[in-house]
């Protein structure tokens, strides 16, 4: 017997054949709501009602099949549709599986093989919502300070850090400058089993080469000029904790040579001094250059890369996942309209705009610095594009030109491309699929491949409604 929490809508215009359907698969154990009109159907969707499966004729009044599953879908997209389909409305059946059904049934209705078909329609609908609240569990579990992002490239980052925070393994984490890698440093730190111990972090591109050795393995009383007292490095101000080195790819050759040593041995020597002294650290690097391709200019030693490319953790530049820029916006904003003791409660349109067609070649650092501006210069509670700073906040123009010889591989360009129209054609539908899909000129079911490859998550587009006045457009950011 199947559970009583399965839920099933069936809707038919037949009423006879409406309450036959009902009877057995109340008989199966299932909650059963029928209904003769498709426009009922969908509105008990709209009233908060939740199925875990709709059995729907293809051929009714008011909407087809098709048209109530699309629209349904927009409203829970995990509902499983079986469609019921005679013989003259095949075709339409086959394209609804096309488009997001889970299947067909032909008239008159086979019940061994409906039901067979019910039982893996609902058993696939409890698999995606618990792929989802493994998600939400992964979410609600770890905690991203200042790491903000909805996108399907974020939750990546963000799982991986849950996954790989417990280990003792080094941890490279790759990506621009503002895409936060101190920030995911931090998230793993706080994660790992050394939360209770330091978090040291060091710039080695900040300190010039001669000091950077006294700075992370410390120094004697009297090791050199000017050195009146012993100084702790980096090495061991972090014992059982986390070392982060930011920049690491800046490090002169002896720098490498001595990090190397110090992941071998566990030993630091400080300046000076003869005595070794162990170190307990768990270590993880960070760069903006490609490490790999350092090592093959002779850079980079090779020995020391595979010992700190143990786990890499690649961050997305802020281009590459537009969908976060809103909720970037809202967290910044939040933050700086408290420090200051100013309430922003709106954003026009306008800003929103452009902000999401800006190439942000400083990433998110560059996104926070300019909502603290904007805070500051803001006279009122709702922020204007007049009082964004630079002109030349335009729409990214493409990598490739007649002057620009870097030729970059086609199938990495046409990606990007497509990448690209595939967010701007869902910010324009607001994250509508069905809307997106016909746009696009694609089936529904392949249209979801398409921007699952890409992860692309339309629910990200879903954001609130720019409200109409009759001189200007906002958007509430509902601080």
């Amino acid at each position: 017997m199947t559970s009583q929490k399965s839920r099933i809508l069936v809707v038919d215009d037949a009423v006879d054949i409406l309450e036959v359907i009902k009877m057995r698969l109340e008989l199966l154990g299932y909650h059963v709501d029928a209904v003769s009109d498709p426009l009922v159907a969908l509105k008990k969707f709209h009233d908060g009602e939740r199925y875990d499966l709709l059995l729907t004729d293809q051929k009714m009044d008011g909407l087809t099949g098709t048209e109530l599953m699309e629209k349904c879908l927009e409203i829970d997209s995990t509902l499983q549709t079986i469609i019921f389909t005679a013989f003259g409305t095949i075709e339409q059946a086959v394209e609804a599986v096309k488009k997001g059904a889970y299947s067909y049934v032909s008239k008159p209705i086979d019940h061994n093989d409906l039901s067979v078909k019910i039982a893996q329609a609902i058993e696939k609908r409890a698999l995606l919502n618990r792929m989802y609240h493994l998600e939400n569990v992964i979410g609600n579990q770890f905690r991203f300070v200042d790491m903000i992002g909805n996108s399907p490239a974020m939750k990546k980052v963000f799982s991986k850090i849950a996954q790989i925070a417990t280990t003792e393994s080094t941890i490279s984490i790759y990506g621009e400058s503002g895409t936060g890698k101190e920030l995911a440093a931090r998230a793993i730190h706080l994660h790992s089993n050394r939360a209770d111990g330091p978090f040291v972090a060091i710039n080695c591109a900040a300190i010039p080469e001669t000091l950077l050795e006294d700075e992370l393995f410390g120094h004697i009383k009297g090791s050199f000029t000017g050195a009146s007292g012993s100084k702790d490095g980096m090495f061991r101000t972090a014992d059982k904790g986390t070392l982060f080195l930011d920049e690491v790819g800046e490090m002169s050759e002896a720098m490498q040579a001595k990090l190397l040593r110090v992941i071998e041995t566990g030993e630091i020597k400080p300046l000076g001094s003869d005595r070794i002294i162990k170190v307990d650290v768990r270590l993880i690097v960070a760069t903006k250059r490609n490490l790999k391709e350092l090592v093959e200019k002779e850079k980079f030693r090779e020995d020391l890369f595979y010992r700190i490319h143990v786990i890499p953790v690649y961050l997305p530049p802020l281009r590459e996942r537009r969908e976060d820029i809103v909720p970037l916006l809202q967290h910044f904003l939040k933050k700086y309209s408290g420090s200051s003791g100013r309430k922003i409660v709106r954003v026009e349109q306008g800003v929103i705009e452009r902000m999401m067609s800006y190439h942000w070649p400083g990433n998110v650092r560059e996104l926070e610095n300019m909502v603290e501006y904007l805070v500051a210069m803001c006279k009122s509670d709702v922020i204007t594009t007049d009082l964004l700073p630079d002109p030349k906040v335009e729409p990214a123009t493409s990598s490739f030109s007649e002057e620009n010889t870097n030729f970059r591989p086609l199938r990495e360009v046409r990606d990007e491309f497509v990448k690209d129209y595939l967010i701007k054609l869902f910010r324009h539908t607001k994250g509508n699929v069905s809307q997106a899909a016909q746009i696009a000129g694609y089936y529904r079911a392949d249209f979801y491949k398409l921007f699952q490859k890409y992860d692309i998550d339309p629910k990200a587009f879903k954001v609130a409604a720019g409200k109409k006045g009759n001189k200007e457009t906002h958007m509430d950011l509902e601080l």
